[in-house]
């Protein structure tokens, strides 16, 4: 993970960050001022963390050098400002279009994500196609959980313990649509949202109705 990363070894990071082309470690050891032994172990951690990977072998006068290159993982190591973007293009869209406008967009983004997980739902049974919706969310991210009915029968309720949209939803409560269409289109069902971790609730609770 990228908050484990030592001290050294992201400063190792930094430098090839500033090297797209890569470095050989006689390179990294004298910029850093640390043995070639020190680089030598940094880099194997972080090659095993997949941070980075040996890249071209370099023709030098003397013996091939070997020059190790930041990975894609390791890019994304760096702060982001995901969330900060998203919350731009949201809130200049919402005043754009209108709330309505905006909950009905909302809406279609989550059916049409739906047409990408349908094949997983041929041919299932009600309480399959649950199960297989609780799948989609943990795959996306939401971690997800079930309430049973009084009588301990089938799931009435679909608990996300995460919020995967958390800061945006606290400013744009309409993107919860987004849910609501991607599990309405799944379950074939309607579903209401009934508890909002947005809203300050534990978890965000969907109660499943039949139609």
């Amino acid at each position: 993970m990228a908050d484990q990363i030592g001290s050294r070894q992201r400063q190792l990071l930094e430098l090839l960050l500033e090297h797209k082309e890569g470095l050989c470690i006689d390179d990294i050891a004298k910029t850093l001022s640390i043995s070639r032994n020190a680089v030598q172990q940094h880099i194997s951690v972080l090659e095993l963390e997949g941070y980075l990977q040996a890249g071209e072998l370099n023709k030098t006068a003397g013996r091939p050098v070997r020059s190790y290159v930041l990975t894609e993982a390791g890019i994304n190591s760096f702060p982001k400002q995901y969330a900060w973007f998203s919350k731009l293009m949201l809130t200049d869209l919402k005043n754009e279009i209108g709330h309505e406008a905006f909950q009905r967009y909302m809406y279609k983004l989550g059916d049409s994500l739906s047409q990408s997980y349908k094949y997983r739902f041929t041919g299932k049974k009600p309480d399959e196609r649950h199960e297989e919706l609780l799948k989609i969310m943990d795959e996306l991210g939401f971690k997800t959980g079930s309430k049973t009915d009084s009588n301990g029968k089938d799931p009435t309720t679909i608990k996300a313990y995460n919020c995967i949209f958390h800061d945006l939803a606290q400013k744009h409560n309409e993107i919860c649509k987004f849910d609501i269409a991607l599990m309405t289109a799944l379950l074939d069902k309607d579903v209401e949202l009934t508890e909002c971790m947005a809203r300050g609730s534990g978890a965000c609770c969907f109660k499943i109705i039949d139609k």
